[in-house]
């Protein structure tokens, strides 16, 4: 079991040193001077020369790859004092000139508020994982119960009514669903909904009495959010269901005289769920990324409309820092989720 642990550790790994290269070099190839964004279009070279000797960017390019490694690995080594840009660390030995210390990951600064990365991602990152909980949580409990329906009356117009809401929910990208829920339910039937068609987990009191929480904000974009996988889930277990309502101990316990709803929720229901739960595990992972747009949309402060005025401000310390820390994110789900397959199947270890 161990060996099965650190296997998929070092996967995991290795996943993450391929992302964080493949996005050094890509926000190193975009154009953008980040020391012209910082002091404006009438900069002279000479402050430009010193922005990029504070940035490292007058280095070549492998030298600012492996510091940028250097700033992102817990351990780190430093020939000279800029270590102390860090806000804490430990030194842990000093070999000649190499101090070698610990520290937190260090994802640099914002280009345009000179704010550290981190400090940003902690103000945006929780709303983003309260919008990809509840979308799941509407996508799980609707699409069950689409699902079991469509199972219980195979064939007939419930059957059909389920089937063409997955195709749809499949069928819509993120981004254009956004835009048609924002329209219609914020905007033509905004007398009856008393929804907005933006807003964030926070409003401000105009009254003064500071910022309050107004969950109403949350409906559009966790519906919108919550669509696609609401749609598989529900042909999924609609597919598991009827597997199950098939197999022999299901005839057993008619046979003894349970009623169909003990069986459903007893019997079916309950060993229809294994694969399901494994769809919501892949699918919340995807919504942490797949946020960016409706976060955008509906203006909710999120990761992804960081992300978005990063890239319009060409802030690529934030949009570096950000997409980070959400693959991050998507392999640790990833790894768990492959623990708990091999502790719940011997059988995937061996793989």
């Amino acid at each position: 079991m161990w060996k099965f642990v650190l296997n998929r550790l070092g996967y995991g790994l290795l996943v993450l040193f391929g992302v964080v290269t493949l996005v050094f070099v890509l926000f190193n190839i975009l154009p953008g001077d980040p020391a012209r964004m910082m002091l404006g279009q009438r900069a002279d070279k000479e402050s430009i020369n010193i922005i990029n000797r504070d940035l490292g960017l007058d280095k070549p390019l492998l030298t600012q790859y492996l510091n940028y490694l250097n700033d992102l690995s817990p351990l780190s080594f430093h020939r000279n004092d800029d270590y102390k840009k860090y806000t804490s660390y430990k030194t842990i030995a000093k070999v000649g000139s190499t101090t070698i210390i610990l520290k937190k990951p260090y994802l640099r600064r914002s280009y345009q508020s000179k704010r550290p990365v981190s400090d940003i991602l902690k103000e945006a990152f929780p709303n983003t994982i309260y919008l990809a909980l509840v979308s799941i949580a509407f996508a799980f409990v609707v699409g069950v119960s689409l699902g079991a329906l469509a199972a219980v009356f195979k064939n007939t117009w419930i059957d059909k009514a389920v089937l063409a809401i997955s195709t749809v929910g499949m069928s819509l990208p993120s981004f254009f669903a956004a835009i048609i829920i924002a329209w219609l339910f914020a905007f033509v039937l905004a007398d009856w909904t008393g929804l907005s068609m933006f807003g964030s987990l926070y409003s401000v009191d105009d009254m003064g009495g500071g910022e309050y929480i107004n969950l109403k904000n949350i409906i559009l974009p966790a519906l919108t959010l919550g669509i696609r996988p609401l749609a598989v889930i529900s042909e999924l277990t609609k597919s598991t269901m009827i597997d199950v309502l098939q197999q022999d101990y299901i005839r057993t316990a008619r046979a003894k005289g349970l009623n169909e709803m003990q069986i459903l929720w007893k019997h079916v229901l309950k060993n229809a769920l294994n694969p399901i739960v494994t769809a919501v595990s892949g699918w919340f992972a995807s919504l942490l990324a797949g946020a960016v747009f409706v976060e955008y949309i509906f203006d909710w402060k999120g990761v992804g409309v960081v992300i978005v005025d990063g890239l319009e401000k060409y802030d690529f310390p934030v949009v570096m820092g950000s997409l980070l820390v959400i693959c991050v994110m998507l392999v640790l789900i990833n790894i768990i989720t492959d623990i708990i397959y091999g502790i719940l199947d011997p059988r995937v270890r061996l793989k």
